[in-house]
Parts: C-alpha cells; structure tokens; sequence
C-alpha cells in the first residue's frame, strides 16, 4: 500500500499540450494537479512561433468561409500516413479537431484565428493547397496574463541569447498562455513547476497515482481517476536517442532541455507498448556560432550541396520531409556534417534564411566560427568548404539554367505549394550569379522524438497485447504519434497534443 502526501482526480505531467488534459478535467469539474519538470510552462509547444493546430473543419475555418467535407481530410491524412498507425486513431485526430475547438471556443480565455499553412504532402489526393485546415492561437497580451505571463517559457531568442521576452505572447507561447488563464479560474486546479514525475504507483494492474520529485523531495500523489503523460518526447537524452536509434543529437533539438523521456520510462516500467520510438519531427538545422543547428525554414535562395560538390534535394521542400532525405543521404554517405548552403552576394553575407527561429549572431561570429565562407570565385568557396572545386561550378552552372527555365527536372523545386509558400506563388529558384560567392553551415535539428507509448482513440496506453492499462493515458511526443513516419501538415504535432489530452480528460470525467 502506498502512503499518499496528495490526493486529486487527475494529475498531468507536462504543461504544453497537456494543459488541455487539465483545462478539460478541470472544466469537467474534477480536480487536478498538473507538474512541470522544469522551470518554466509550455515545452516545446512555447517554442513555436505558430503554434498551429491542424484541424480540418474546425468552427474558425467556418467561419472564414471554408467548407469542406471531413471526409476529404481524412482520405489526404489515410494517404499521407498509410497503415503504419491504425486507421482508428487517425480517424479520431481527423475527426476530433474540430469539436475540441467547439468545445474550448465556449471559453473567452481560448480564442483562435485562421493562418492559411499548406499541406505538406500536396500531389496527395484531397491535398489542401490553400492552407485552409490551419489555425493558430489568438496573440495574448503579458498583461492579461498577468504574473503567470514571466513563467511561460521562451521564445528561443530570450532562452538562448537572453533577450527581453516580448510583451505580446503569440504562437506556441499564446496557445500556453491562453491555458494557464483558462485554467485559473478553476479553484480545484493547481500547476507546479520544477516538478517532475519519476514514477507510477500500480496497484492491481492499474495506475493509482505517481511519485513526483521536487528539489530533490519525492512524494506520492494519488490520482483516483488517471494519469495522463504529456511530458514531451526524450529528444535531450543522448543516451535514450542512442537506444532507440534517433539520428542527430541533442544539442541540436528544438526541444527544451527538460525533455529527458523519464514519462516514457515511468510508463514502459508499468507495462506500455511503445512505437515509433526511432522517429522526430526533422528539419535541416543552420547551425549557429554556439555550434548547435537549430530549426530553419522560409529559404529564398541558395542550394544544398553534398560533399561531392553537388545537389542532391528540393531545397524548399517541407522541413520534415527535406530533414528526412538529408539524413537517407548522411545514411547514403554522400552527405557528411557539416553540409553547405551556396548563394551569392545579392543579399550580402547573411545566408537567406528568413526563419532561422533562433535568432541570428552577428556575421563575424559564424566566420569566426569557421560557420560562413566568402569567396570571390566559386573554385575558391569549394576549396574552404572542402568539396571538388569544378564539381560545384558545374552544379552551380546546371542550377543558374533550370532558374532561368524556372523548372527543376532534377529534384522538383517548386513543384508544391508549400515549395513557392515563401515566393508568393512563383517557383523558388533564385540563379547564383552575384560575386562574392557564400557558404554556410548546415546540420539536421529536430522538434522533438515522436516515438511513444501506444494508445487508443482516447489516448489509454496499452500493453503490448494491446490491452488498456486503467488509469494510464498519453498525449503529445510522450504518445506515438497517429502520423506514424510522416508530418502531413503544419500545426499536426501541437493539434494532436491537445486533441489526445483533451480525450483523455473526458475519459477521465466519464470514469
């Protein structure tokens, strides 16, 4: 028997997504206790500038026009992902989005608001190529959130390079914020920081609580209607991403610090199947003076060349799909780190890079840091870089050809909307032509491990003979992802986060 320090209905690790568990349970009038590992909210949900939520149908698209039929969603989303999830959960995500904002829209706190973001897989049938299955958070003032507003974590330029938070909160930072407002106003709802849970009580087979630790204290908190884990994904934890498999390291993750994959431990020690578990959320990574590649996006020019001197990906393909054949061709050992970005001297040094995420250093930095190279010809840029100086010349020459064409047969730039999303709708191939000629450094990042504990449609881990374990639920990176190897669209990761920990709270409250 186990001797409780604490008592509550439902207790929630992890404060991004999982705050919709606790806003729901709460809501639902149970009471809850939700901890944060670290010391601040939000995880890697407060680290992106989006924060979308892909949500076909929702009440927002509505009422911005948009009518569409669930049921083309969920054949583009069938499609994309195929069998390696079960048809079941996707169809849940699919189907569940839309009333998960009906049901948090009846909140002032909760608000939401368009942000067109095309699908990322757009010769998919049913492919939404306007974006319209997107939506973000409304931005939240600090002042309405008042005191809680200095405990939400990020943004990365603030984390990182110390600078001021901003006084608006918007992307991934408004959607925690909004929670946290949301959740004040219920009395029988608390949320702890610097608080991580390290283990789960099991009486019978079924999960009646967990031990938590703080400062080094541990306690027992009995949850007499669930636990749900939504603690992010173990992307900071060398040693687990070298279990597993996870390309990369952790130095280079988007993922917060306190990603460490103890939820992950805590439920394969009560009896979780897991999935997933060598797979992330890729994208390639411009690394930064402090030697980490960080998440980059929103390219207007430049190519990526292996160590061959040559092509050999759709530079603006979507981030997880692009990240994912950089690292078949680091597998291939065509590709070695660092690879490099080429581009000329139209804009002037700074790569073009319009959304490194974190935010930029000073040029001299990246070239003291051997990050950056400058070269008046393109046989000498080879030779800094280390790659065949005629073979990059050609490469260039062939490239300066297909942008005149505004065609690439060779790796399709530009053949998707999401590719032309940043060059208002023409082809993205910008002619390198402009000396001096520019090198910079990449490496692949990622946005946290989507590997997890397995689960139902309402977010009930299982055994391995696929059996509930009562009282046990997951959400978020701490879940396998419904969207098995694949990243069908913007908002997918914090979409599904939410929707999982708000079905795992009504589970709860129908208990």
């Amino acid at each position: 028997m186990t001797d409780w320090d604490e008592e509550v209905d439902v207790l929630v690790a992890g404060s991004g997504g999982g705050l919709a568990g606790a806003y729901t349970a709460a809501r639902e009038g149970l009471s809850v206790l939700l901890v944060e590992a670290t010391e601040k909210f939000g995880g890697t949900t407060s680290y992106s500038n989006g924060g979308g939520m892909w949500f076909p149908g929702n009440p927002v698209l509505r009422r911005a026009g948009v009518d569409e039929p669930v049921e083309d969603a969920l054949e583009y989303f069938r499609a994309v992902v195929g069998d390696r999830t079960p048809a079941a959960l996707q169809e849940a995500f699919v189907r569940g989005g839309a009333r998960v904002i009906e049901y948090l829209e009846q909140d002032a706190a909760l608000s939401f608001q368009s942000f067109p973001w095309p699908d990322y897989y757009g010769k998919a049938p049913k492919a939404r190529l306007d974006g319209k299955r997107h939506i973000v958070p409304t931005p939240l003032p600090a002042a309405e959130l008042g005191e809680l507003s200095a405990s939400v974590r990020g943004p990365l330029g603030t984390d990182r390079h110390g600078e001021p938070p901003p006084d608006l909160l918007i992307g991934g930072r408004a959607l925690v914020g909004r929670f946290l407002l949301a959740l004040s106003a219920f009395p029988a709802a608390s949320v702890r920081l610097n608080t991580a849970l390290v283990e789960l009580v099991l009486e019978d087979g079924a999960v009646t609580g967990a031990i938590v630790e703080r400062d080094g204290v541990r306690g027992a908190v009995r949850a007499r209607r669930g636990v749900l884990l939504a603690a992010g994904g173990f992307e900071g934890n060398d040693a687990l991403r070298a279990r597993y498999g996870v390309p990369g390291q952790a130095r280079d993750t988007m993922g917060p610090w306190g990603n460490q994959g103890r939820a992950h431990e805590a439920g394969i020690a009560a009896g979780a199947d897991v999935d997933l578990m060598d797979q992330a959320w890729w994208s390639p990574g411009l690394i930064h003076p402090d030697g980490r590649a960080a998440f980059a996006l929103w390219f207007t020019g430049g190519i990526f060349v292996n160590r061959h001197g040559e092509r050999f990906v759709n530079e603006s393909a979507p981030y997880d799909r692009l990240g994912r054949e950089i690292i078949e061709h680091l597998e291939g050992g065509d590709v070695r780190l660092p690879f490099w970005m080429i581009y000329d001297d139209a804009h002037g040094p700074v790569p073009p890079v319009k959304a490194s995420n974190v935010p930029m250093a000073a040029t001299a930095e990246y070239e003291a840091a051997g990050l950056w190279h400058t070269a008046d010809t393109l046989a000498e840029l080879a030779d800094k870089i280390g790659v065949p100086g005629a073979a990059l010349a050609a490469t260039v020459e062939r490239f300066n050809a297909i942008a005149d064409k505004g065609v690439d047969p060779d790796f399709g730039r530009g053949d998707e909307a999401y590719d032309r999303a940043f060059s208002k709708g023409a082809p993205p191939l910008t002619p390198i032509v402009r000396g001096p000629f520019h090198a910079a450094a990449f490496g692949i990042s990622d946005l946290g491990t989507k590997g997890g504990l397995r689960t139902d449609t309402a977010a009930r881990v299982l055994t391995p003979a696929g059996a509930p374990i009562p009282g046990l639920y997951a959400a978020g990176n701490t879940m396998a992802a419904v969207s098995g190897t694949t990243y069908p669209g913007g908002g997918n990761p914090i979409g599904a986060s939410v929707l999982f920990s708000h079905l795992a709270a009504l589970d709860m409250a129908a208990r």
